[in-house]
């Protein structure tokens, strides 16, 4: 323990992801629309799937914030190799 924080690792997981394939309704146009917008469906978007508003407001400003300009200081390639080195010091697959 340093500082009073305590470290839990865990192999499972805490929130659970909601799976694209079952997806309903908006969930399901909303996991669509961000396969198309991305590509790919991040694993923050399906655990944020269990509030579907705060995640549908969210996704135009997390795709704003990682693009070049915008007010933003850093590149769009450093803020992706940011996103990885977090991604595998916290023991997840990118």
């Amino acid at each position: 323990m340093k500082q009073g924080v305590k470290i839990i690792v865990s192999d499972k997981a805490r929130v659970s992801m909601v799976d694209p394939a079952e997806a309903k309704g908006i969930m399901s146009l909303f996991f669509k629309a961000v396969e198309q917008f991305l590509g790919r469906i991040p694993n923050s978007r399906r655990v944020s799937a269990h509030t579907p508003m705060v995640n549908m407001l969210m996704l135009p400003f997390s795709a704003v914030l990682q693009r070049e300009g915008a007010g933003g200081l850093l590149s769009s390639r450093i803020k992706e190799i940011a996103i990885i080195k977090t991604s595998h010091v916290n023991g997840c697959d990118y």
